[in-house]
């Protein structure tokens, strides 16, 4: 153990306590295990009787699915999983490696490839037990590994949603040189609450309890390497349903970008639907509801 690790170990058990009472004060999700390449994925379900449809979400760069996806706070409507449940969806998040429920592997590191492989066999574990294909809707980092897994395992996916989407397709990451240690660092509250930029559209209670979710879930940001394996994504190889969802004020999602990006998307079946008054965090602020009805209605107008 590190000993840039054991400081934080030492807050597990209060941070712990905190977000049960917080983030799982109402009606907590329900967690399976997924193995892939025998490694233990967390899943999470919110499932609704004779659902119209399932969705699997993936979280961000920094935090994990419970905290972003089903965030509780008294008298505050913000889990985006239970939003989609009253629009008549069963839902499930995962947890990618070092995230959450689902441990780091030996290595320490995750990399893009790893990430669109363990969607990929989530989406198999799913489309196995619902007899459906499945939406996937990634927020931010969670939107290219959704885009990673739609190029290259399809056959699962009905349609892809990426929100929040942080990458322009005319830049190359470079490759990295040389080898290097995961850097094991402590989270923080002002990370926390960095993506709250627009003015009134979220309750400093609700700021507070998300801060406090997230730290309790992930104490330790992730590391990831070989990030470029991120130049494989590409539009053009992107052969699935896909709407593109962009909040108006994200400093991550670069309208330019988005519309080369969305020029390329090789499937027919497309939109690209920009969120008034929305940061990247809209999926818990005032176009919540907005972000919901708009995922939905693509779904929905697939069947026609």
């Amino acid at each position: 153990m590190s000993a840039q690790r054991f400081p934080a170990l030492l807050l597990i058990p209060f941070l712990t306590l905190c977000w049960i009472n917080t983030a799982f004060a109402q009606n907590p999700p329900t967690q399976h295990t997924v193995s892939s390449d025998g490694h233990p994925i967390a899943v999470w379900e919110k499932s609704v009787p004779e659902p119209k449809g399932h969705i699997l979400l993936h979280h961000g760069r920094t935090w994990s699915s419970v905290p972003d996806f089903d965030l509780q706070v008294p008298g505050e409507d913000l889990s985006l999983m239970e939003g989609f449940n009253e629009m008549g969806y069963s839902v499930w998040a995962m947890d990618a490696r070092g995230y959450g429920g689902t441990p780091e592997d030996a290595s320490g590191w995750n990399t893009p490839d790893k990430a669109a492989m363990d969607m990929s066999v989530v989406l198999d574990w799913l489309e196995d037990r619902t007899g459906q294909a499945i939406n996937v809707w990634g927020w931010s980092y969670g939107s290219m590994v959704a885009q990673l897994t739609a190029q290259r395992y399809p056959e699962d996916i009905r349609s892809v949603t990426l929100f929040g989407y942080p990458t322009d397709p005319d830049v190359e990451v470079p490759v990295a040189s040389g080898n290097s240690e995961p850097e094991n660092r402590t989270n923080t509250a002002e990370a926390a609450a960095s993506d709250f930029i627009v003015p009134g559209s979220i309750s400093e209670a609700a700021i507070e309890a998300y801060v406090e979710a997230s730290l309790a879930a992930d104490p330790i940001r992730a590391d990831w390497n070989q990030l470029h394996q991120w130049n494989a994504l590409d539009g053009e190889a992107l052969d699935v349903p896909v709407l593109l969802l962009q909040a108006e004020f994200d400093p991550l999602a670069d309208t330019d970008a988005h519309a080369r990006f969305f020029a390329k998307i090789a499937n027919p079946n497309k939109q690209w639907v920009v969120l008034a008054g929305g940061d990247h965090a809209a999926l818990l602020e005032t176009p919540r509801a907005r972000l919901i009805r708009a995922s939905v209605d693509f779904m929905e107008w697939l069947d026609y």
